[in-house]
């Protein structure tokens, strides 16, 4: 592959043609920006250019800044290494250029890249060009101008929702906007440009400077009330991130000060953003995501994955029908099995309604749902399972009932066909032990609700053939999941791990702490709602079956929670029947229920593990820990075990399943930024206390000792056991 490069060709029109070229997407990496420094340079001296039209190779202009470089400032910690691109190339070079510079954008202009052609004189656009400034989703702000230009251009209002959002518009809308000056078909793109750049040259069109316009900023105080209700918005959509308020901080020093003092208070926030902790999180998982799709001798074999045109789906209950919806959605044909019509009519109509809930959501258009829904057949026998390419078994979690289903299959299916089961804790080597096509099955453990939650584990088993593996991850991208591939345990990757998040809470309010208090720290904390409002939503019969599945794999260290069998007697059963630690009241949020504190009194003496009969004096940090630090701990033992490829598989499966806040990286990303050796230390303390759920593992004590990240691959810690 060619170094990324920029090249120059001059026409006998006067034009210089500058092409960025970086594949797939030309990121502005340094070459790059070095790049056009030099071809700018070249072009402003030389007698035989009039004017310049800067644009991307293969159909892209560009998709922004190269982020690889964030990483290495992130491993270094040396911010040197961020060139200076908005003042000496974007304000010096391109927009006070004494010749005429126009922006040919095509395909996408994001971040950077975008605030290059904001830096031209002019923008022509392709139909359904992408434009936008996602820079706040890595925890940065837009660091080459955007914050000062893109206000100027289209208004302050729609500019910063645009940044806040990390929301991106079309050309179109662009077009209307102000931002973009004229679209043209793709093939008349650089013929329009040249011409217009000639245009401005010889005054037939405005020589426009983005940077010093004012006439869509409005008045101080006009501006001032939109950032006042920009603020308030960010406190709500991000409380725990800094780059929301910084990036307004920068835009009000513009309108405040001018365009150019706004560039350079830009400039430099962007550089204190790049080396906070969520600017590092947000990085960290960014990359992570793109790294679950290289499994060894897996991706790296030179297999090619099988084309699933139809797959079959046993068990139209929540999972069932949510599995379902996600694959007819993504035009795969759908065979849904159940045993009676009654059960087969009740799968057919929560599909319909999530398809309808998708429309209603603007994620679907009324003719995809109704093509979606023809693409799903109603089955009572295995009649039409002769060609399906995949099966997937979403029934009650029975053992028996599993393993009579996979023989029945086996017999049925053709011999190509993945025998995938969506279990989410029974080992997959007791499912597929009557049958003898092990290397065929494989676990495809949706979250709730499967049409919605982006992440999809797939779980091998030691005979688990790659080509299976291959074939579900591919299908998995199909039907827009984040594959991750684990190896085969009780609760497998995420519920392994997160087993211990419910029952360290369930700990804390059996030595004295408040369930509420409990649940509004963690929603603090960054995730969407606490582990108590979290039972409620999953109903307590998942609680009790799970709880006793990880009791059974994991005798010793786990916390058996009287409180759920009480609420149960008490006839409540969370949202499902409006009662729970909280009241359900359709069209209102969930309030507190003060009538369950009789009955949490109660577990608190059916347990009694309360020291001396007195609840325990705790901050708010050391509820916060107590509850994470176990999950730590397991997800040390998930990485000695070799249960996951790399430990930011771990991280991305944390954020996508479990809802992990991604600014804090997932979940081993962020024990390492606290330490392993304080989480350590606080485990010892606490299993001293209370027992041993707190007990540390070997894995987590020899990387505390060592001084060891736990992200760090195995061989930097002893006899790891591979599971892969």
């Amino acid at each position: 592959m060619a170094k990324p490069h920029v090249t120059m060709e001059v026409g006998n029109d006067g034009v210089a043609v500058v092409t960025l070229i970086n594949p797939p997407v030309n990121a502005l990496a340094i070459p790059i920006i070095s790049g056009l420094k030099e071809k700018f340079d070249e072009a402003t001296r030389r007698n035989d250019v009039k004017a310049l039209v800067l644009t991307g190779k293969g159909g892209r202009f560009s998709g922004g800044f190269d982020i690889n470089v964030f990483q290495k400032v992130h491993a270094t910690g040396d911010i040197s290494l961020v060139p200076d691109v908005s003042v000496e190339l974007v304000v010096n070079i391109i927009e006070d250029c004494k010749k005429p510079v126009v922006a040919a954008v095509e395909g996408l202009a994001l971040g950077g890249g975008l605030e290059l052609a904001m830096g031209c004189h002019a923008r022509i656009a392709a139909p359904k060009t992408q434009l936008g400034l996602p820079e706040l989703s890595l925890g940065v702000i837009p660091g080459f101008g955007g914050t000062q230009r893109l206000p100027r251009l289209l208004g302050l209002s729609k500019a910063i929702e645009i940044m806040l959002l990390s929301k991106p518009i079309m050309s179109e809308e662009g077009k209307k906007l102000g931002l973009i000056d004229a679209i043209v078909p793709s093939q008349e793109l650089l013929k329009v440009s040249r011409q217009w750049a000639l245009d401005i040259s010889e005054r037939r069109k405005p020589w426009l400077r983005s940077l010093h316009r004012t006439d869509k900023i409005g008045s101080l105080s006009e501006s001032r009330d939109v950032l006042k209700a920009a603020r308030q918005q960010a406190k709500k959509i991000a409380p725990n991130m800094p780059q929301h308020q910084a990036c307004l901080d920068v835009i009000e020093e513009g309108i405040i000060h001018g365009g150019y003092n706004g560039v350079l208070k830009e400039a430099k926030v962007f550089k204190e953003l790049v080396l906070t902790e969520t600017a590092k999180g947000l990085v960290h998982i960014f990359f992570a995501q793109r790294m679950t799709s290289k499994i060894p001798n897996v991706t790296d074999v030179g297999l090619k994955p099988r084309h699933i045109k139809k797959i079959a789906i046993i068990g139209g209950g929540l999972m069932g029908s949510g599995i379902a919806t996600a694959f007819i959605v993504s035009n795969i044909h759908v065979v849904l099995k159940e045993i009676n019509s009654e059960y087969l009519q009740k799968g057919t109509k929560t599909i319909e309604a999530n398809v309808r809930s998708l429309v209603t959501r603007g994620k679907l258009t009324r003719d995809k749902a109704d093509k979606a829904l023809s693409m799903l057949k109603g089955a009572l026998d295995y009649s039409d399972f002769k060609d399906v390419d995949m099966v997937i078994e979403a029934v009650i979690e029975s053992v028996p009932l599993k393993q009579k289903i996979f023989s029945e299959i086996e017999k049925i299916c053709p011999p190509h066909c993945i025998l995938a089961t969506n279990t989410s804790t029974i080992d997959l080597n007791l499912v597929g032990e009557k049958t003898s096509s092990q290397d065929r099955i494989i676990g495809a453990h949706f979250f709730s609700p499967a049409h919605i939650m982006p992440l999809l584990e797939i779980v091998r088993t030691d005979k688990t053939s790659a080509q299976a593996i291959l074939d579900l991850m591919t299908v998995g991208k199909t039907i827009k999941k984040a594959p991750v591939v684990v190896g085969n345990c009780t609760g497998f990757a995420v519920n392994r791990a997160f087993f211990p998040y419910a029952q360290s809470a369930q700990l804390l309010v059996h030595l004295g702490v408040d369930v509420f208090r409990i649940d509004r720290l963690i929603s603090s904390f960054g995730l969407p709602m606490g582990p108590f409002q979290l039972q409620d939503l999953s109903g307590y019969g998942i609680a009790v079956a799970v709880g006793k599945e990880f009791a059974n794999a994991f005798p010793g260290r786990t916390f058996q929670t009287p409180l759920v069998d009480l609420l149960i007697k008490n006839g409540r059963n969370g949202k499902a029947n409006g009662k729970g630690y909280y009241i359900y009241e359709k069209g209102s949020r969930p309030r507190p229920d003060p009538s369950v504190q009789p009955i949490i009194e109660e577990s608190r003496r059916v347990a009694n593990i309360m020291p001396n009969g007195k609840p325990i004096n705790i901050t708010d940090k050391e509820i916060v820990e107590m509850i994470l630090f176990p999950v730590v701990n397991e997800a040390c033992r998930v990485l000695d075990e070799g249960v996951v490829v790399r430990a930011s598989d771990l991280d991305t499966a944390s954020v996508l399943g479990m809802s992990f806040p991604s600014y804090r990286g997932g979940i081993v990303f962020w024990a390492d930024l606290v330490g392993p050796k304080y989480v350590y230390d606080s485990l010892k303390k606490w299993s001293q206390r209370f027992g041993d759920f707190y007990k540390p593992s070997k894995f987590l004590e020899e990387r505390a000792a060592g001084g060891i990240p736990l992200s760090a691959p195995a061989s930097s810690s002893s006899g790891s056991r591979s599971r892969m």
